[in-house]
């Protein structure tokens, strides 16, 4: 290891002493969004990744030395990376990543794991503790979720997956959550502490549209049990209003029976000026989940559009009731039916609506982790 006092983090990029560390790369989502910033950062840096799906990313992202672990080589691993979760601890743990000062892992499910040298410096911006083996084990694996074999193979290797979960904590320095949520969950699983810097928003992607909203509501989100779409559908049947779901995943075929008859639309993930005008135009968008953060919601307000959400979790930080949206605070389809026929678009202000979102811009997320790896390294540096 080079360590020296005088060192900074350009100085550590620059010699290629510094490695992201990221779960999948096979598609553009919240927490891509999160390690693309990172990668600006630093561009020197080399990637390292369970499963890489070349072009699924950002230009950013795909430029730089991707390195992915055995699963990338298994049996339909680019589609069907999932299935192979038991296998996931150990994929992350054959890293070679010795050559490293500094190690910034992006988690959700086994980045944090990573084995970095014993002097370096391990920076973990976790999205959350696994959700699938923690509180939202039922909405991946519970009945109807999941074929018997796949629940039959979570419940037996549930208890391991959580201790491997809480022990490599250890291997992490200092945590950074992604919200207030996460932060007391990773109090709560890990006994560690945290401190919080909130996803970043492109809001440049996004403007007002002055000719107001058109006759649909909105859902963006990929298509797992915990988002929560079998609710959005079911309300939008119920109040007889129209609804276009944006995004793919594991739970389509179940999402399109419930909305048989229903006044849904189905639409694959959108390129970014296609999204952009469809937020710009929404009646509103719906966030019934309980999300850890949720960065759709601000790119919504980015276009001058509000946001209905279920008044849990992450919807908490960025949904202010009655100003930016509407915090529902049950998730009864009935409840929500009778917010979405009743709905004003117009008591909602575009301007007002875009300058919260501004407190979440790209430049602000830069900024707050810039800072917050630079207190790290120098902390290290003192010990």
């Amino acid at each position: 290891m080079r360590t020296g006092a005088s060192d900074s983090l350009a100085t550590l990029d620059g010699a290629g002493r510094v490695a992201l560390v990221h779960d999948w790369l096979t598609g553009m989502r919240g927490g891509e969004k999160c390690l693309e910033v990172l990668c600006e950062i630093f561009p020197r840096a080399d990637l390292y990744t369970l499963v890489h799906v070349p072009g699924s990313v950002t230009p950013v992202i795909e430029q730089r030395r991707v390195r992915t672990s055995f699963v990338q080589r298994l049996p339909r691993a680019r589609t069907a990376y999932r299935r192979y979760l038991p296998l996931f601890p150990a994929a992350i743990e054959r890293f070679d990543l010795a050559a490293y000062d500094l190690v910034v892992s992006t988690s959700h499910c086994v980045a944090k794991g990573v084995r970095a040298a014993p002097q370096a410096l391990h920076v973990c911006y976790c999205h959350t503790p696994m959700r699938y083996v923690w509180d939202q084990f039922d909405a991946y694996f519970g009945p109807g979720r999941a074929g018997p074999a796949t629940r039959i193979a979570a419940h037996l290797t549930r208890g391991m997956l959580q201790r491997w979960d809480v022990r490599t904590a250890a291997r992490v320095d200092s945590f950074i959550a992604n919200s207030a949520h996460v932060q007391q969950r990773i109090q709560s699983y890990y006994r560690r502490d945290a401190i919080v810097i909130q996803p970043p928003v492109d809001c440049a992607r996004f403007t007002i549209d002055r000719r107001g909203p058109d006759d649909y509501f909105l859902v963006v989100a990929a298509f797992a049990g915990y988002k929560r779409i079998d609710l959005a559908i079911e309300a939008a049947r119920v109040a007889g209003v129209r609804l276009v779901v944006v995004g793919r995943g594991p739970d389509a075929s179940r999402l399109e029976r419930l909305a048989q008859g229903a006044r849904v639309e189905f639409l694959a993930w959108q390129s970014d000026a296609d999204l952009a005008r469809l937020y710009a135009r929404c009646r509103a968008l719906l966030f019934p989940g309980e999300e850890d953060f949720g960065i759709s919601p601000l790119e919504c307000m980015a276009a001058g559009r509000p946001v209905i959400a279920l008044g849990r979790g992450g919807a908490l930080e960025t949904v202010v009731d009655g100003m930016t949206g509407i915090l529902v605070p049950s998730s009864d389809p009935g409840a929500w039916a009778g917010i979405l026929r009743h709905f004003d678009a117009g008591a909602f202000d575009p301007a007002v609506l875009r300058a919260h979102a501004l407190g979440f811009d790209r430049s602000v997320y830069a900024g707050r982790m810039r800072a917050a790896l630079d207190a790290a390294w120098r902390r290290r540096q003192i010990s």
